[in-house]
């Protein structure tokens, strides 16, 4: 028997990451790319963030290309895959990152209008996307969805409630998908970061001793460990996962079985 050092290899892989232009989004793109995948980067309306990060992926040898769309309208996901399988090919690894960013506030004062925005980014997105690239996966008998939901699914803390809601409806969306795609060999899988460090914060000094105090392992994360569990995810070291929903937020939450 010959054994192997386990690698996180995408070699010959294509990444689709929807809000690329974020900060996880971003972390999730390199890595994804420094695994060796070809990486495809939906962004909304930050067309200079989305061709800067080409041109860093790109130089790290592979291939790369920008793709904008509003990914809670039907039209525009079905242009990105057109776009995208053009560009450089099917789809092999979808991960659903992009979501609509709006202020929280109590139930009794949260506009209606947020939940609708909340539904569209965290459960349409995941079903459009879905329905436009796993059918390619199916065909081609492998395949991997990863869904970027969040701790606060599980904390249902006061003002989180538009948040909190969707991405409950995304967990039941995702979960199922997981079991009528599973004998295709797609592993269907949902990261769920806690407060986390990225590009936009990691100096800005904000105040965060009360979070960390509740952490059992004593701060925040990052935005690279985010982004390494998703590259796990998407490796054949994960191959029999499927269906999970994975904190990464340092034991702050911790789902009871």
């Amino acid at each position: 028997m010959t054994l192997e050092r386990p690698t996180i290899d995408l070699a010959g892989k294509t990444a689709l990451v929807t809000g690329a232009t974020g900060a996880l989004g971003r972390a999730m793109a390199r890595t994804l790319a420094l695994c060796g995948a070809d990486v495809a980067l939906h962004y909304h309306r930050n067309a200079t963030m989305a061709e800067t990060l080409k041109g860093e992926i790109e130089a790290l040898g592979r291939r790369a290309m920008v793709v904008q769309a509003d990914v809670t309208e039907l039209d525009d996901v079905a242009a990105m895959k057109e776009a995208v399988e053009r560009a450089i090919g099917p789809v092999d690894i979808l991960v659903n990152n992009a979501v609509i960013q709006y202020a929280w506030k109590p139930l009794l004062e949260q506009p209606l209008e947020d939940y609708d925005s909340q539904y569209r980014s965290c459960v349409r997105h995941n079903v459009l996307t879905a329905k436009a690239f796993v059918p390619g996966m199916i065909q081609r008998g492998w395949g991997r969805v990863i869904g970027i939901n969040t701790e606060c699914a599980v904390q249902a803390f006061p003002t989180q409630s538009a948040y909190t809601s969707a991405k409950r409806g995304m967990d039941g969306i995702l979960r199922v998908l997981a079991k009528e795609v599973g004998p295709h060999g797609i592993t269907v899988n949902q990261v769920a970061p806690g407060w986390t460090l990225s590009e936009l914060n990691r100096d800005s000094g904000e105040e965060d001793s009360a979070y960390k105090s509740a952490v059992p392992l004593g701060r925040r994360g990052t935005d690279q460990e985010i982004a390494n569990v998703v590259a796990f995810l998407a490796s054949d070291l994960a191959s029999f996962i499927t269906g999970a929903y994975i904190p990464v937020c340092g034991g702050n939450v911790m789902p009871g079985i």
